[in-house]
């Protein structure tokens, strides 16, 4: 079990696959006459030898059968970290924002989880890249999320008055985005804070800290070195390790096992900002917990990592070299797409055991109620573009469904947490159903909830599926307000990004917002008459759809935060680049203006909402 072996005479073939204790065949091929029974959960290596000497191994992957159900119902808030700006925050959200964010929505709104954008390590450099679905690792989080001042070792910096000026340049920092209208600047954030950083590690670990930094750095054993080591190269080499010296472009090689010696003081700087990010993670998780969420923070997991990045540079032999993922032209996108990302061999993978998953998983877990899963399809396929060819050239590659499945269930399940598939677009057969008999839930939007096999009205609540993440909208749609009131439309126009004349896209617009109005007021879900004629304020049609929401049967019901103060503004504006903000724009209300996390707490708009929540959840 998971680097024993169990080792058994049977004649046969090995096979590589997932069991399910205790009940159900083995799976084909694999030896019979119960040897299989009564394993316990975890990863096997399944040793066969046959009468002639000869010898196979293959591992087996032992699960639950799936995952059990949120034990209530229950509606949470979703947000874009970085975008949550308190007057403590050093220029972009951070980990403390998080836990007062999870502890106020838990006590306060009776909220049950805060879902997050993926936390994961970005690519250093200027200037960085701003999408969290484009990480340097996946396995290890961002130590620019970190709250500097709830490190224990900042009370006692050597240099008080240089620690003074940080914060009070963080406070410029903060001001120009909350007052002044700039955009969250990363790089500007990561200057300041690694500058505290580099300050913070010439105080000296108490022995308790030390002791949790050193069962730390044992259990995340070579990968954090890994890690670790390709930050360190980074500083020297600069962050694309394919232009890297010949000799440290292998983790493994004696190159890298001497820079790793040369560099240890940089290699030791990097696991102590891994360790103290996930120490201030798994606080934020025991904070929403102690304030009576059942899930808590739900933790974005991206669908690849940067080609350039530590991940693709650490587990290069389980990457495909020359490929890349991306999507199949369909009715959207004639062109097809392609995301930059390159994918997992699936023999690789195989051969391993998962190892390389269930690492990522397990990871995760550490500090995650619950767990997205970005594009969750690549669990079963995955759309491959070879470099230099358009994403209409590339191919579905296939991968063990059965197998990464039982992975993720056997992670999730001894983590005690949810899982959500982000199933949006177009999605194999059986893929939802494969799903759903394991126990992870899907995400329904409002909008793309139709009747698609019928008359394509709106999908009545009642027929909504119950294992599902419900919302409004997310980080890649058009806020809630800006549907209502067609500004999308506006803003897409504004930016040459429409393919048809703005007037039919208007028309379009305006007649998918009318049809969803007419459904909510039949339903009494807004105020006035079922006959009332007079358009709703776009606060009112803002409060019906979460009316609406809440009378379908799903388990976990979302609340897009900049949804409660009118934002019109969408986080990521997909197909664009430079022509609009991704990522970098702070929550705002109606007018545009930031709005900090002491003002969401007090807004009388996002209350009026949640009265509507509260009154629909409990009744």
């Amino acid at each position: 079990t998971e680097g024993g072996e169990r080792r058994d005479g049977t004649a046969g073939h090995p096979t590589a696959g997932s069991a399910r204790p205790p009940a159900g065949d083995p799976p084909a091929g694999a030896a019979t006459g119960g040897v299989l029974a009564g394993l316990p959960p975890g990863v096997h290596r399944l040793t066969v030898t046959v009468p002639d000497g000869r010898t196979a191994r293959a591992h087996l992957i032992v699960a639950p059968d799936r995952l059990p159900a949120p034990a209530v119902r229950s509606h949470g808030l979703l947000v874009q970290l970085y975008s949550l700006l308190s007057r403590r925050s050093w220029g972009m959200g951070d980990l403390g924002d998080l836990g007062e964010l999870a502890a106020w929505a838990g006590r306060a709104l009776g909220s049950g989880f805060v879902q997050v954008n993926p936390l994961h390590a970005a690519v250093p450099g200027a200037p960085t890249d701003p999408s969290p679905y484009r990480p340097s690792s996946r396995r290890f989080p961002d130590p620019v999320h970190l709250r500097i001042e709830d490190v224990p070792e900042f009370a006692y910096v050597a240099d008080p008055g240089r620690a003074r000026t940080l914060r009070e340049r963080a406070g410029r920092l903060r001001e120009s985005v909350l007052e002044n209208g700039a955009l969250i600047d990363r790089d500007a954030v990561w200057a300041l804070k690694r500058e505290a950083l580099e300050l913070l590690r010439e105080v000296p670990l108490g022995p308790g800290r030390r002791a949790a930094y050193c069962d730390y750095l044992a259990e995340q054993g070579t990968a954090l070195e890994d890690h670790a080591t390709w930050c360190a190269l980074a500083e020297v080499h600069g962050p694309d390790w394919h232009r890297w010296p010949e000799g440290l472009r292998d983790p493994r090689s004696a190159a890298t096992d001497r820079a790793r010696t040369e560099l240890m003081d940089r290699v030791d700087f990097h696991s102590r900002l891994a360790w103290l990010t996930d120490t201030q993670l798994r606080a934020a998780q025991h904070t929403a917990r102690e304030a009576g969420m059942p899930v808590g923070i739900i933790h974005d997991l991206a669908v690849g990592v940067h080609p350039r990045g530590a991940d693709s540079w650490a587990q290069q032999e389980y990457f495909a070299t020359g490929m890349s993922v991306g999507a199949p032209p369909d009715a959207f996108n004639a062109r097809g797409q392609d995301w930059g990302l390159p994918p997992w061999r699936p023999d690789r993978l195989a051969a391993s055991g998962y190892a390389p998953f269930r690492d990522l998983l397990r990871g995760l877990f550490r500090y995650a109620g619950a767990l997205r899963i970005d594009h969750v399809m690549g669990l079963f396929r995955l759309w491959w573009v070879p470099e230099g060819h358009p994403p209409t050239e590339g191919t579905y590659v296939h991968y063990d469904a059965e197998a990464m499945l039982a992975v993720l269930v056997l992670e999730a399940s001894r983590a005690g947490a949810v899982v959500i598939g982000e199933d949006l677009g177009t999605v194999e057969p059986g893929v939802r159903e494969a799903l759903r008999a394991r126990g992870v839930l899907g995400t329904s939007v409002l909008w793309f909830e139709r009747d698609w096999e019928g008359d394509g009205r709106p999908l009545a609540p009642e027929r909504w599926r119950s294992d599902c993440l419900a919302t409004a909208t997310t980080h890649d749609l058009p806020s809630t307000a800006a549907r209502l009131t067609g500004e999308h439309v506006e803003l897409r126009d504004r930016l040459g990004l429409l393919t048809r004349p703005l007037e039919r896209e208007r028309a379009e617009a305006s007649a998918d917002t009318a049809e969803w109005l007419e459904v909510l007021a039949r339903l009494g879900l807004l105020p006035g008459s079922p006959g009332d004629t007079g358009a709703p304020s776009e606060e009112a049609g803002i409060q019906a759809v979460h009316r609406f929401l809440l009378r379908t049967p799903a388990r976990l019901t979302g609340v897009w935060l900049p949804d409660a103060v009118g934002d019109r503004r969408p986080q990521n504006l997909p197909g664009t680049w430079d022509q609009y903000p991704n990522w970098r724009l702070p929550v705002a209300d109606a007018a545009g203006r930031p709005v900090t996390l002491e003002e969401l707490a007090a807004s009388p708009r996002l209350h009026a909402l949640f009265d509507v929540v509260r009154a629909h959840s409990e009744g």
